[in-house]
């Protein structure tokens, strides 16, 4: 138990630098516009590849088949904990290795539009941090089944609820990610990669996830799949 507790507060100390990252704080060690410093072709590979390191790690560790295996190495208990764990290093590494690419792409000026940007970007990060509370944040993050396996209790069967986001999107924490990463006042081209990267990322990640949900419930997820869109509402829906 005491594990997942302590990865869980390092991956909230993650999830935060990522808000200071993306958004490009002064305060901010490193951000999206301030990081080592390379060739733009240079900096565009390294990039590229820290991205598709996170994507493989975030997508490739979530699919059933993984966990099937992984779960004969370690705990089932540990095993979404460990999932965030390695999430946490691939992050750190983004941080860490992130070369920006300066140029503008667009800058708002004006002090209105700034404010809508900024407040789009909050909103982001809003709906993606309510998304994790509207299912079950702790089975997420893996608490939950640390404390079942603590207690002795089997684990509940997973049903299909859609509470408030979900009514509107299926994914609302991509949705929330998406909004983040596109809502800017001012888009350097390093930031235009970071978004067109993770935004590749999310429809690649959704693809492989509804596959899964399909398994997983049927029929009522494919009826779901064809009223609501993907994570833009409206759009994405799936007959």
């Amino acid at each position: 138990m005491a594990t997942s507790i302590a990865i869980y507060f390092a991956f909230f100390g993650a999830f935060l630098y990522l808000v200071g990252f993306v958004g490009g704080f002064a305060i901010m060690p490193t951000h999206l516009d301030k990081g080592l410093v390379a060739s733009p072709a240079t900096a565009a590979v390294v990039d590229l590849a820290l991205i598709v390191l996170f994507g493989i790690q975030h997508s490739v560790m979530a699919r059933p088949g993984f966990k099937a295996g992984w779960t004969r190495v370690v705990s089932p208990a540990l095993e979404r904990s460990i999932y965030c764990l390695a999430t946490v290093i691939a992050l750190v590494l983004l941080f860490a290795f992130w070369h920006p690419i300066t140029g503008a792409v667009w800058a708002v000026e004006n002090p209105v539009g700034r404010a809508i940007l900024w407040g789009l970007f909050a909103l982001g990060w809003a709906i993606l941090f309510i998304s994790t509370w509207l299912l079950n944040h702790f089975e997420l993050f893996g608490l939950q089944q640390a404390w079942q396996n603590l207690r002795g209790t089997p684990p509940a069967d997973a049903r299909m609820r859609t509470p408030l986001f979900y009514k509107l999107v299926r994914h609302p924490i991509y949705t929330g990610f998406f909004i983040a990463f596109w809502a800017t006042p001012e888009m350097t081209y390093g930031h235009l990669l970071f978004a067109v990267g993770m935004t590749v990322y999310i429809m690649i990640g959704i693809a492989h996830e509804e596959r899964d949900l399909l398994d997983a419930f049927g029929d009522e997820y494919a009826a779901y799949r064809g009223s609501v869109g993907a994570f833009i509402p409206g759009i994405g829906k799936k007959a």
